[in-house]
Parts: structure tokens; C-alpha cells; sequence
């Protein structure tokens, strides 16, 4: 059996999943946020009751982190979720669970799940975007993830935004310590705080976006300027890159046809005189980053 955590920003996720690809067991709790020990602790018991739920004591453990391992360090670097840099995550998790743990970027372990079984099962390359707490992006080839040699392959939502307009720059102070990056632009907390630059309205993303299918006029703009920028940034991957699809994860996925509008959006910024841009929704939705982490471990 295969066990697959997903830590993300604001929930933990886990799977279980045994040799047929069937679904064992599932899990999901808040994360305790800003808690490192906190969060090791939850993790470790989600494991034990996947486990003992599903029956088994013969498993392997695959985690998704928002952010990598340095290779210099060991240490995590990059997570949007910053109470885990710095920190020996894989050396603890692997002392409280009492057995080897694969780690990878939660990112890649969505790109790795929809290109096994998922939206992009039929394509070569494919870059798998996650639009969350954080925003994140992961390229597979071949059915491997490229990390790259910092083990940062794919951190697309630390470049700054596209083709800004004067009204975009600086942009907006990122965690990272940069300005403008287009996790500043692109995530929950981003199109909120979009919404209510323009508006004076605080509200989460999924209330801007129920708003909008009832003919709000503003939660309607912020929508279309969110579309926009996420156009901008996924052009320039199709321009470095090229993939064959881009598959699109993460809770603001769903948001009002933004997958269905992406590639209508991103031609026009696509250096190319014919543009045949495939964008999907994740197959397995909220399930991917959990699936694709489970999957770290051979069958």
C-alpha cells in the first residue's frame, strides 16, 4: 500500500492506496498553522490512521510540500507555508513516522498524478499549475517531474508578472521578500486582496466568484483582471517551455470558466503565429497533490 500526505497551506490531506490503484482510506484536517512540531505531529498521526484504517502495516509514505529540499542543505527552502524552512523536515518526519519518507513540491506531485491518470494521461510534457493558499507549478516529462539541479524546476509563482502595466508595478510585497511575484497576483489570498483594492469589499475568493456568476459587476472585473494576469504568466511558460498541456489544480481552479477561458486568454501573448493551447482542470481535483504523492514510491 502506498500512503500519500499532502501538507498544504491551510488543510492536510492524505491517501491510501493499495497495488489495484484502489482508494483505501482518506483523510483531511486543517493544518495547524505556523506549528512546525505541530504540523509533524499532525502528519504522523494521519499516517497511522490511514494505515489502520485501511488494514496494513506494510505501506510507504510520499509527502507534497509547498516548497523543496536544498540539495546544499537539506533544509526546506521556498515554502509558501514558512513555518517549514529552514527545517530538517525529512530527517523529522522520517524519526516521528520511524521509516523512509520520499518527499517532493506539492506542485510536482500534482503534474505527476494528472499525467499518470489524469487530464494529461495522453500528452508527452505537461505542466501542472496549482492556484491555492500559494500558487505553484510543476513540469513532467515522461511521466518523471523535472526538479531541476536546486530542486526548484517549475516555481513559476515566484517570477514576477508578465507584460505589467504601470498600475501593476511594483506589485505586491511576496513572503519571498520580492515585489510582483504572481503568487502576489494569483492565489486565494491574492485575488481577495485584488478585489478589495478596487472594490473596498473584503471577501475570500470563492465568495467573489459565487458574486460573479449572480452579475456582480466588480467581483465580474476582478475576475477578468485575474484571468488576464494568469494568462500573462502562463504564456511565458508555453514560450520557455512549450508543453504539450497545462493542467490547472488548486481551489481557484473552478473559479466562473477560468479553465475553459485560459486559452482564448493566452494566445494573444504566445510567441507563435498559430496558437493550439490545451488547458485542463485536474482530473482528480483536490485529490491529485495526495495521488501524485502516494505515486513517489514505485508500485
Amino acid at each position: 500500500m502506498r500512503i500519500g500526505i499532502d501538507l498544504g497551506g491551510t488543510k492536510i490531506a492524505g491517501i491510501a492506496i493499495g497495488d489495484d490503484e484502489e482508494v483505501m482510506a482518506a483523510a483531511r484536517i486543517p493544518t495547524p498553522r505556523g506549528d512546525y512540531n505541530g504540523s509533524i505531529a499532525a502528519i504522523r498521526a494521519m499516517v497511522h490512521e490511514l494505515a489502520e484504517t485501511a488494514n496494513s502495516e506494510d505501506y510507504s509514505v510520499g509527502i507534497g510540500i509547498p516548497g523543496s529540499v536544498s540539495p546544499s542543505t537539506g533544509k526546506v527552502q521556498n515554502a509558501n507555508s514558512t513555518w517549514i524552512n529552514g527545517q530538517y523536515f525529512q530527517k523529522d518526519i522520517e524519526l516521528a513516522l520511524g521509516r523512509d519518507v520520499r518527499l517532493a513540491n506539492d506542485a510536482n506531485c500534482l503534474a505527476v498524478s494528472e499525467a499518470f491518470d489524469g487530464a494529461g494521461s495522453d500528452a508527452t510534457s505537461v505542466f501542472g499549475v496549482i492556484l491555492g493558499t500559494g500558487c505553484g507549478g510543476g513540469l513532467v516529462i515522461d511521466n518523471s517531474a523535472i526538479s531541476g539541479r536546486h530542486c526548484i524546476g517549475g516555481e513559476w509563482g515566484h517570477n514576477p508578472l508578465p507584460w505589467a502595466q504601470g498600475s501593476e508595478l511594483p506589485g505586491p510585497l511576496c513572503w519571498c521578500g520580492r515585489h510582483g511575484c504572481l503568487e502576489t497576483w494569483l492565489s486565494g489570498p491574492a485575488l481577495s486582496n485584488d478585489h478589495h483594492a478596487w472594490t473596498g469589499k473584503t471577501m475570500p475568493a470563492e465568495e467573489i466568484g459565487l458574486n460573479a456568476s449572480r452579475g456582480d459587476f466588480s467581483a465580474i472585473a476582478t475576475l477578468d483582471r485575474h484571468l488576464d494576469r494568469c494568462a500573462r504568466g502562463l504564456a511565458h511558460v508555453i514560450n520557455i517551455i512549450d508543453p504539450d498541456i497545462l493542467v490547472v489544480g488548486g481551489g481557484l481552479s473552478g473559479l466562473n470558466g477560468l479553465v475553459d477561458r485560459l486559452p482564448g486568454a493566452i494566445a494573444s501573448y504566445v510567441f507563435t503565429d498559430a496558437a493550439d493551447i490545451r488547458v485542463k482542470a485536474a482530473r482528480h481535483g483536490p485529490e491529485s497533490g495526495v495521488r501524485g504523492a502516494a505515486r513517489l514510491w514505485p508500485v
